[in-house]
């Protein structure tokens, strides 16, 4: 009877270590994701589902890096937000959102009044980041057919005001 408590607590214990391995690999081991961004805000549509972190972008030779799982966010004026994020990640919904659709940007309410996809190539970054007579936010992601290296034919573009 004594060498069965004996096996019975080896194998208590090494099941316990098994699980211990296990649940480190599985947590411990993950990629750092959203967490490597230093996070300056958060963004929410509710009717797509979206909540987000949101880290601020920085200029790099006339480009803006887009975080791999998060949206990004840049700004030139005051009164306009762009904001940035994949369409098979962040934004894979967003080609969902309808004008009159509500979006909170940190602590503010904003109303989305309009959409539009444009290719690539017919886009004016000047006009999307220049400035607005009322706090507007931009939100941009691609669109169309994929190309090589990841990119994309087209941007679906989002504006809302605030309210």
């Amino acid at each position: 009877m004594k060498s069965r408590r004996r096996f019975n607590f080896r194998k208590i214990a090494g099941m316990a270590y098994i699980v211990a391995f296990l649940t480190y690999c599985i947590i411990g081991l993950q990629p750092a994701g959203a967490h490597e961004y230093e996070i300056s805000g958060s963004l929410n549509i509710p009717s797509i589902n979206l909540v987000s972190d949101v880290t601020t972008l920085k200029l790099e030779d006339h480009k803006l890096a887009t975080p791999e799982t998060i949206v990004g966010s840049y700004s030139r004026y005051d009164s306009k937000i762009f904001l940035i994020g994949h369409s098979t990640t962040v934004f894979k919904n967003l080609d969902q959102i309808r004008t009159g659709d509500t979006i909170y940007y940190n602590s503010k309410e904003y109303t989305v009044i309009g959409t539009k996809t444009l290719k690539k190539e017919n886009i004016d970054m000047d006009e999307i980041l220049g400035r607005e007579s009322s706090n507007t936010l931009i939100i941009m992601t691609c669109a169309g057919k994929i190309l090589d290296g990841g990119d994309a034919t087209h941007r679906f573009i989002v504006t809302a005001t605030e309210n």
